[in-house]
């Protein structure tokens, strides 16, 4: 039974062996087919981080330049919400001015000097923001400057013309941070002439 069970065991290790030797054969003849596939296929990690790192860095300097217009549109975003408080400041400074010094009590004259103190650190802030006044009556209508609020009736000198600022525009450096409210005098074609005869 020994002999039976050694020839049995022979005989299924030769079969393993077999089995091996085929699945090295197979190996064999597919590793270099697989070595080619694998260097095709293996993602090339190293350029991938070269490309990234360049990205970020092209990002971070990207940042850097554009920071500081950032900052100060950010101010001017601040700003442009502040000047609706100084055009009621300055109405009611023009208000007060209007009344006559005789007819004014001390109350009303320190009020006069409250806002004049007012309006000094707002020029101070417009000075230190690079923010001065766009300066529109009387010269000719400019679309990026203004916006037409009404129309009066004009003649041939002052057709086209800004004759009245309803609120002042300001510019912040060169740009324009909020455009001038404006009356624009129109002069009144033939057509118009005739029918309001």
């Amino acid at each position: 039974m020994k002999a039976k069970k050694n020839k049995t065991e022979e005989n299924d290790l030769d079969s393993k062996t077999e089995e091996f030797e085929a699945n090295e054969a197979d190996i064999v003849q597919e590793k270099p087919v697989d070595a080619a596939q694998a260097k095709e296929e293996k993602p090339d990690y190293y350029n991938q981080l070269l490309l990234l790192k360049a990205d970020f860095e092209n990002y971070r300097k990207r940042m850097e330049k554009e920071r500081p217009s950032l900052i100060k549109w950010g101010k001017a975003d601040i700003l442009l919400k502040l000047l609706p408080l100084y055009d009621l400041l300055l109405k009611a400074h023009l208000h007060v001015s209007d009344i006559k010094k005789d007819e004014v009590s001390k109350e009303v004259r320190d009020i006069v000097i409250g806002l004049e103190m007012i309006f000094k650190e707002f020029k101070k802030v417009f000075d230190g923001e690079n923010i001065r006044e766009i300066e529109v009556v009387g010269k000719p209508y400019d679309a990026m400057k203004c916006e037409i609020m009404c129309t009066v009736d004009g003649d041939d000198e002052n057709d086209g013309m800004v004759v009245e600022e309803l609120q002042k525009g300001f510019y912040m450096d060169d740009k324009v941070l909020r455009p001038s409210c404006v009356k624009i005098a129109k002069k009144k074609s033939e057509v118009e002439n005739k029918e309001s005869k």
